[in-house]
């Protein structure tokens, strides 16, 4: 079972997934008070790193912890901010920018792909509506592809279930994934990974 962000013992692992990010919406200050609440076996400790969410900070962190700059992945503790950052770069760059969007069906995911769904009450039908809204807040979640054998792709996300957790999506006999099944938000977009291909993106 993976290990839960409520464990006392994990927080140095989730307080370095908020460091990667350059604002952290209170969570530091926040969680040292739960941390330490905790410790005392004090009722404020058992919400240690609930909120706010960190499964933005934890993709921010793994591509920082992987060396890659701001410059080839915008680090943000909103999915749909570097989400933004992202976009924009491969619509003014598209032959050399780190990171292409897709629609979930276009292409099969690969290792370093990000994989992400709008998890909003009025979601987007597709990742293009996302343009006009660029900027404004919006709840998404992404995980990255980490293995793609026969049937399926597995992609690691934190804060699924509390925990850094790997998601299997179903996929067809050529890689590309499947429609999501009952009771799972479908795909928003496949972010192409193209780091280690072009030379290091540092901007026009």
């Amino acid at each position: 079972m993976a290990a839960r962000e409520a464990d006392p013992g994990n927080f140095p692992r989730v307080m370095a997934y908020w460091q990667a990010v350059p604002e952290d919406h209170g969570a530091i200050p926040l969680n040292r008070r739960r941390y330490a609440a905790a410790l005392a076996r004090q009722p404020e400790g058992a919400a240690l790193w609930s909120t706010p969410y960190w499964s933005a900070a934890f993709i921010s962190w793994v591509f920082r912890a992987a060396g890659i700059d701001a410059a080839e992945f915008p680090p943000s503790a909103t999915h749909a901010f570097y989400l933004d950052g992202l976009i924009a770069t491969a619509r003014r760059f598209p032959a050399e920018a780190p990171f292409i969007p897709h629609a979930p069906d276009e292409r099969a995911p690969a290792p370093g792909d990000l994989l992400c769904f709008d998890r909003g009450p009025s979601p987007l039908r597709h990742w293009t509506e996302r343009l006009a809204e660029a900027g404004r807040a919006r709840a998404m979640h992404c995980d990255i592809v980490v293995e793609t054998p026969p049937g399926e792709v597995r992609a690691v996300g934190g804060n699924v279930l509390d925990a850094v957790t790997m998601t299997i999506y179903p996929a067809g006999p050529d890689g590309r994934l499947l429609a999501a099944p009952p009771g799972r938000r479908p795909l928003l977009l496949l972010m192409e990974s193209r780091l280690g291909w072009l030379p290091p993106w540092s901007g026009p």
